[in-house]
């Protein structure tokens, strides 16, 4: 029997006269400059570690997503002219059920008395008391703090705790307490799931314990490391960690693994130098594809994406970071126990599993070609939604829970800011009577008319006599006050002429007058100074929320969905009435909030999807040296992502528009390295043993890895669906989860099936096809891979090691599948 007649697939024989190839040599000196130094490295990740705990609490979190809409978009630019041009006060909806009015009425007070309340509005009206409930808007002091306002929120509500009372806000931002707890339990849930599913595909229990170890140290890096950012979005906050850990376990897997196939020929530390030689490349292959998937996010117009992105990436090279330099150390260091506390392999042999797909592999792909077309029909109908109301979580919050009861009872309606240029008052007075009067509108607020008295507004003009009656002052004291108002802005009039014609609007005598007895030059009386403060309170109060230094705001409020046709409709006549008499009017609600988002959607979508598919065949065909490896492996997963997001038009269900872009490109980036392990596995085999066995093998032999990471993303994708009270998060948990389980049934399934149906395809698509060189060596030789020769004697099976005597076979120096028939 001739050598010539065995193949070896992909071994390595290298002399020991023999120069190794250059990238080998630099890993191994990495490796070992590693692990000689893992001392230093400890050191380095303690200080490291306890800068970056210290550093979490102190992460600031933006829990508004329309804070990260582009600068261009109308509702930036009025959110941005309102910071800087307005005071705001925010406000919060009280509300007490099962009470008499006239004891309602008495509760007011009681409101008052708490500290940073401005003021109650309560009154006999169903737009303040229906159905034996009372409802009361509590407007804050401005300047407070989110968390001092929460604070008073709490205290009002502890007031009344002996009755059944409600509390809601649209302003004050109460969420990030139940987001955290809600975080704390998905995350406890999925550290548990994470220890059970290493305990069953682990093969030593102190395994488990350094994969702990490297969990914990690289999602406290990726957290505390976020404080450097600035602000990072809820969204961020929330589900970073769980996905950190989801998506790099199988770094860690790969290193022990190897760490245990070298430990078979070599001593601890020479093991595991090898052992991350060979890690480090392999790890960093496998995460480029996702990283490419989570980098996509970063092309989006909507900053949101960007934040997600960067924080996720950022994970994942922590994760990377934390398996090179660390672990090693700790397998080196745990040796002896990892020895020690070998356990019995539990996963089970799904070769059956195998037969079942190559059987069926005649009809079973045109049923999911059949499925994935029409996917793709349903996913283009799927509804997405752009405002938070407009979905909702299994579980709902206490503000929610509350939000709710209060609209059972009460028309709690949106907020529409309209910010024009300031100067004309008149103006402002008629788009505010106009647009009162229209259906769907409860409230018009405007300085224009913003009452002094039952007959006056703060913007009407009049004579010194009508002032003196208002304010109770003499006609002879309110015409010097018309005289001193008209020369200080160069208006002479009143001096020359008749002053008692002479018009000034109610708010600027006032505010002049309030002025000259701040210096002092004016002074009334006690009681009419008195007087004229309290009013002038209520005027600067009023200016400093609707008047600033360019612009004056109308602010509007309005009943229904923020994203019905019918809410849409009246914010277009509101714009329509406001360029009756200003050219650009800006409109700001979340209405107009969820339109700007919808415009940005589309593009966003196109580009992710282009960026990440892109991306990831680029990185596919560099690692299969294939044209048709990487489509079939491209498609697959993109007809799991049709499949995924077909479900909410099926289910009748709106899909909030963050959850498909996020889950799109997650997907794609995170599942196709399920596809990559079985696509290996099968690729080495089947020049050996034939396409059809391959495939089986190449099922049983991938299930392990795609049973950890999969099992492990899935599981917390659907906690975090089902757990999170908020709609956003639990919008990207379920889809996340549904993808990833739609994901590992392709790739166990249709993958293998379409793999061995293309076969001649995926052939004519390498790139290279495999050299044979032959081999003759007598000595010390080190083999590492599947040999089928004579080594001194026959062999057949894998040897990782060290053979002393003659070495004579066929090394082939695999680019590519060889033609099945040739075996």
């Amino acid at each position: 029997m001739q050598a010539a007649e065995y193949n070896i697939v992909k071994s390595r024989f290298e002399w020991s006269d023999t120069v190794k190839n250059s990238d080998e040599n630099i890993m191994e000196k990495v490796a070992l400059f590693i692990v000689d130094k893992r001392k230093a490295f400890y050191l380095l990740f303690a200080i490291a570690f306890v800068f970056c705990a210290i550093c979490i609490p102190k992460v600031q979190v933006e829990n508004d997503i329309s804070a990260y809409l582009p600068e261009s978009t109308e509702t930036k630019q009025g959110l941005d002219l309102m910071d800087r041009e307005f005071v705001t006060h925010d406000t919060f909806s009280l509300m007490i059920s099962n009470i008499p009015y006239n004891q309602a009425e008495k509760m007011t007070d009681k409101i008052e008395e708490v500290g940073g309340v401005k003021e109650v509005e309560f009154d006999d009206s169903e737009d303040h008391y229906k159905n034996s409930s009372a409802i009361y808007t509590v407007t804050l002091d401005s300047g407070l703090d989110n968390e001092r306002e929460i604070e008073i929120e709490n205290e009002v509500k502890n007031k009344f705790a002996e009755y059944d009372c409600y509390t809601y806000s649209a302003s004050i931002d109460n969420s990030s307490d139940s987001l955290a707890a809600d975080m704390r339990q998905i995350i406890m849930y999925v550290a548990i799931i994470i220890v059970l599913m290493l305990l069953f595909t682990s093969k030593s229990f102190m395994d488990v314990a350094v994969f702990l170890i490297v969990f914990i140290v690289a999602a406290v890096l990726n957290m505390g490391t976020n404080y450097l950012l600035g602000t990072i979005s809820f969204i961020s906050n929330s589900v970073a960690i769980v996905l950190q850990l989801a998506l790099a376990i199988d770094y860690a897997i790969i290193l022990s693994h190897r760490f245990a196939e070298e430990k078979q020929t070599k001593n601890s530390h020479d093991a595991i130098v090898a052992a991350l030689s060979k890690a480090i490349i392999e790890i960093s292959s496998s995460s480029l594809t996702t990283v490419a998937g989570l980098a996509a996010l970063m092309t989006m117009q909507l900053g949101i994406g960007k934040d997600l992105g960067l924080v996720l990436c950022k994970g994942i090279i922590c994760s990377l970071i934390t398996v090179f330099l660390l672990m090693p150390g700790l397998l080196y260091m745990f040796s002896n126990a990892i020895d020690k506390t070998v356990h019995k392999n539990y996963v089970p042999d799904i070769s059956f599993w195998g037969k079942i797909v190559m059987k069926t592999r005649s009809f079973v792909p045109i049923i999911f070609a059949l499925v994935i077309v029409s996917s793709i029909f349903l996913s283009s109908m799927c509804q997405y939604a752009f405002d938070q109301d407009s979905v909702s979580s299994p579980r709902l919050s206490d503000s929610k829970k509350a939000e709710n009861k209060i609209k059972e009872n009460f028309d709690v309606g949106g907020q529409l800011a309209v910010i024009v240029p300031k100067g004309s008052y008149d103006k402002e007075k008629k788009i505010l009577q106009d647009v009162e009067e229209y259906d769907g509108i409860s409230t018009a607020l405007g300085l224009a008319n913003v009452e002094v008295d039952d007959d006056y507004c703060l913007t009407d003009k009049v004579t010194p006599r009508q002032f003196a009656d208002l304010m109770s002052l003499d006609i002879a004291t309110s015409r010097v006050l018309f005289q001193a108002y008209g020369a200080s802005v160069s208006q002479y009039t009143p001096i020359f002429q008749d002053v008692d014609s002479y018009t000034v609007s109610i708010m600027d005598i006032l505010m002049f007058v309030h002025e000259q007895m701040d210096y002092g030059v004016i002074d009334l009386g006690e009681e009419k100074n008195s007087d004229i403060n309290e009013v002038y309170d209520k005027v600067s109060d009023a200016r400093d929320q609707l008047e600033g230094e360019e612009y004056s705001r109308l602010v509007f409020t309005y009943k229904g969905k923020n994203e019905s046709e019918e809410v849409i409709a009246l914010h277009d006549k509101v714009r329509e009435e406001a360029k009756r008499y200003y050219d650009d009017p800006i409109l700001v609600s979340n209405a107009i909030s969820a339109l700007d988002l919808k415009s940005s959607f589309s593009g966003d979508n196109q580009k992710i999807n282009l960026f990440t598919i892109i991306s990831v065949l680029l990185i596919l065909l560099a690692t299969f040296k294939s044209s048709s490896v990487p489509v079939l492996l491209v498609l697959t997963i993109q007809g799991s992502i049709w499949i995924n997001f077909s479900f909410p038009y099926l289910m009748n269900e709106k899909l909030y528009f963050l959850g498909y872009l996020v889950v799109s490109s997650i997907q794609m980036g995170a599942t196709i390295d399920y596809a990559i392990v079985f696509t290996n596995r099968y690729l080495e085999l089947k020049p050996e043993i034939g396409k059809k066995a391959a495939a089986i093998e190449a099922i049983n032999g991938a299930f392990p890895t795609i049973l950890t990471s999969g099992l492990i993303m899935m599981i917390a994708g659907f906690l975090i669906g089902f757990i999170s009270t908020n709609p956003v998060i639990s919008a990207l948990g379920k889809c996340l989860g549904r993808g990833t389980l739609i994901s590992i049934i392709l790739v166990m399934t249709l993958l293998p099936q379409i793999m061995v149906l293309f076969d001649k395809l995926v052939e004519k698509g390498a790139f290279t096809l495999k050299k044979k060189e032959k081999k003759e060596r007598t000595g010390i030789v080190y083999v590492d891979g599947r040999v089928k020769g004579y080594i001194n004697g026959y062999v057949n099976g894998t040897i990782h090691g060290m053979v002393k005597g003659d070495v004579k076979a066929i090394v082939e120096n695999m680019s590519g599948p060889e033609d099945e028939q040739k075996q």
